[in-house]
């Protein structure tokens, strides 16, 4: 087989296929791992002792972690969804429902925040790609040129990244910590008396509903400079 020019695991052909073992049950089984146990978890080693198969047979179908990685990835975007293009007046709705679609997914699967960073070649697999040509879609039936409609894609998706990045984080201290998310800002309270003078302290009893209102204003300060940049265009 000839080496394929890009390195990635959607530019090779698949190999012969193995009796009882196919990649996407390699796939199934290396994310049922990283929502249980976390990307420190994740090895071909522990994935075949997992699936039951020698080295040989999980080679035929990923040759490394990076290209699991990248196949694992492109999964779990099949969960993201994105409206329909709805023309100009709909570009925001769409774009904002894509947002936390995307958000909601890195909840659901916390270990794809210490990745996204890698996969950048994973834009060649099926899902990944439709997510982003949907959203570039939208915006572009909404009024945006090509250029604009990709930086604006860009803006909201590292956004996104960036704040469920912090959200994983946070969401993984508390696991640790055996408590509640309640209980444990409870008790960072009692021992940090600043905490109890904040703004979002007064206005918020649950931290849950805080992350949600906090990520909504962030979008809609982004989405509010699209929109006037949208504004200004003949």
């Amino acid at each position: 087989m000839t080496e394929p020019s890009i390195p990635s695991v959607w530019a090779r052909e698949l190999a012969a296929k193995p009796a009882g073992l196919s990649r996407d049950r390699i796939v199934a089984a290396a994310l049922e791992l990283l929502d249980a146990e976390g990307l420190a978890a994740l090895s071909m080693r522990s994935l075949g002792k997992r699936l039951d198969a020698g080295a040989t047979s999980m080679y035929r179908h990923v040759a490394n972690k990076d290209e699991l990685i990248e196949l694992v990835v492109d999964e779990v975007y099949g969960e993201v969804a994105v409206p329909e293009p709805a023309g100009r007046d709909g570009w925001r709705g769409g774009v904002a429902a894509a947002a936390r679609s995307l958000r909601a997914m890195a909840l659901r699967h916390q270990w794809v925040t210490g990745v996204l960073g890698q996969v950048g070649l994973a834009y060649l697999g099926p899902n990944l790609s439709r997510v982003s040509q949907r959203m570039l879609d939208v915006l572009g039936a909404g009024g945006f040129d090509p250029l604009e409609a990709d930086q604006a894609m860009s803006a909201v998706t590292s956004f996104v990244v960036g704040t469920v990045t912090s959200e994983a984080a946070w969401l993984s201290l508390v696991h640790r910590s055996g408590k509640s998310e309640a209980e444990l800002v409870a008790g960072l309270q009692e021992v940090q008396d600043h905490l109890n003078e904040t703004a979002a302290a007064e206005a918020y009893d649950d931290p849950a509903v805080y992350r949600e209102d906090a990520f909504a204003f962030g979008l809609d300060l982004i989405l509010d400079g699209l929109q006037a940049r949208l504004d200004r265009k003949p």
